[in-house]
């Protein structure tokens, strides 16, 4: 190549470097007055500040020179993070409406592509959660129909965990078919057995989804969300998790195949049933969001978030006891006073049992299992205290702050179930407390995972004391994975009958 041809292409590769930095410069500084937040790359933003392994600790040390509200890039978006109780609460209930858009990522566009009830936002998502919400009320969901069923279910696993006899066990797999069974109930009509080879299948996926979806910052998805279309002509854990995610949503579809092949609209069997009606009455509004694709869509939603949140859940919620044997022989002194030992556990039993109650709250605090929270999206040009937030920006409350918050919480670091007592030992709320995060946009199954992790933790209890392996004497209770959540290590667990 003669110097000439050698000077052209250095002048050209220069003048790109030049339109990317001046591009670059008009997006970080072309808005006056945004929220602080540390200085980003070119291209990368923000991602060599950001720990893979433990995102909500990057954002905390963030928080405390930049304040409550301030800025950081994934790539070249921009995030704008909202950090202590006070201004996630101010966002999400005081505001909630101008802030009820959901924002998003590439790595989750690629299987939800904005269908469905956790990703869509204004008159799809609008139609869809309305509809949902009656609809599970409707086929029991905070009724005693639910309950029975979730009875029924404790039962089950109760038989499961006395078959290990004692012996050190990993209960992941047997707590994700508990609670995958009562949400496939209410959806699905259906209830699979534990030793199911394609509902195992399936539960296998469930877990490995969720253990990528909350690596969510790991490098690989980082660099997805970054780079989306070189990611894609590339190998890694990234293609592991979306086909798993893909191979989850054709169980449901076959299920829902089912369903059409079989539909009498005068006898409603479960949400799809009733999301089938729907779309047959609204077969010729050009308007409507009930088509196949948003059901599909939002059976995958619900059953994916109702069932590994609570899976994850109760097993951390074990662990943590495990490690404070007299929080645990405390609920079993108040279980054995209140319900004894020859009857289920029942929801009307919780307004007996105040320490239980307090625990389970305290529980849900300390695991932190959502720390980051879901992502809003800004529709318009907005101020939140006193910074201007660009239409288009992506609003991360932590809630994670909200429960740690040291004004809120005596000792918000430490496992304290005297946060949800007060003075004369009843159970008392704290509005701080938002592991469901809050407002018009909290997660849709509150209600029915409170009622399962009260149900399904009392039967256990009720039945079994927890101890280590032998040899073992203690655990670490930090989590395995900290991103977008929390998941326990895999520790064995010995369920000795009491």
């Amino acid at each position: 190549m003669d110097l000439l041809g050698s000077a052209t292409i250095f002048l050209a590769i220069c003048l790109a470097c030049l339109f990317v930095l001046s591009a670059w410069r008009r997006k970080i500084y072309g808005t006056k007055n945004l929220p602080p937040g540390p200085m980003p790359l070119p291209i990368i933003g923000n991602f060599l500040e950001l720990k893979a392994k433990n995102v909500p600790s990057s954002l905390s040390l963030h928080s405390r020179p930049y304040g409550p509200v301030f800025t950081v890039y994934y790539g070249s978006d921009r995030v704008v993070v909202l950090y202590g109780y006070d201004v996630v609460k101010e966002v999400l209930v005081n505001r909630g409406d101008e802030f009820i858009n959901r924002g998003s990522f590439p790595s989750a566009d690629v299987n939800n592509k904005g269908l469905g009830i956790v990703s869509s936002y204004g008159e799809r998502w609008a139609q869809i959660r309305r509809f949902s919400l009656t609809t599970l009320r409707n086929f029991g969901m905070g009724k005693k129909g639910i309950e029975e069923r979730i009875q029924d279910e404790a039962e089950y696993l109760r038989e499961e965990l006395k078959a290990k006899k004692g012996q050190p066990c990993h209960p992941a797999l047997l707590f994700s078919s508990a609670t995958a069974n009562i949400i496939s109930h209410v959806l699905l009509g259906e209830r699979f057995d534990y030793n199911d080879q394609e509902y195992q299948k399936i539960l296998h996926l469930l877990i490995s989804s969720f253990r990528l979806e909350i690596s969510r910052f790991s490098l690989p998805l980082q660099l997805y969300n970054i780079f989306p279309r070189i990611m894609d002509l590339l190998p890694g854990p990234h293609k592991t998790f979306f086909k798993n995610l893909h191979d989850v949503q054709a169980f449901i579809s076959k299920r829902v195949k089912a369903h059409e092949e079989t539909f009498d609209p005068n006898v409603l069997r479960d949400y799809v049933d009733a999301f089938l009606l729907k779309m047959e009455q609204e077969k010729h509004n050009p308007q409507t969001e009930f088509t196949r694709e948003n059901l599909a869509m939002t059976v995958y939603d619900i059953f994916i978030a109702g069932t590994e949140t609570g899976s994850t859940s109760l097993r951390y919620f074990l662990l943590v006891l495990l490690e404070h044997p007299d929080v645990e022989a405390k609920i079993h002194a108040e279980i054995d006073r209140t319900i004894g030992r020859d009857r289920l556990p029942s929801i009307k039993d919780r307004i007996e049992m105040p320490y239980t109650e307090a625990v389970i709250h305290e529980l849900q605090r300390y695991i932190d299992l959502i720390p980051l929270g879901l992502t809003r999206l800004v529709q318009k040009e907005t101020q939140i205290r006193g910074y201007t937030i660009p239409k288009g920006s992506t609003i991360y409350p932590i809630l994670s702050s909200a429960l740690h918050d040291s004004n809120q919480f005596e000792n918000p670091r430490k496992f304290c179930p005297e946060h949800f007592l007060d003075d004369k030992g009843a159970f008392k709320k704290n509005s701080a407390d938002m592991p469901f995060s809050a407002g018009k946009r909290n997660c849709l199954g509150e209600g029915l995972a409170r009622m399962q992790l009260f149900l399904f933790l009392t039967t256990i209890l009720q039945s079994f004391r927890l101890k280590h392996p032998p040899g073992v004497t203690q655990i670490d209770l930090t989590p395995d994975v900290s991103g977008f959540g929390n998941i326990p290590r895999p520790h064995l667990l010995c369920f000795v009958p009491r």
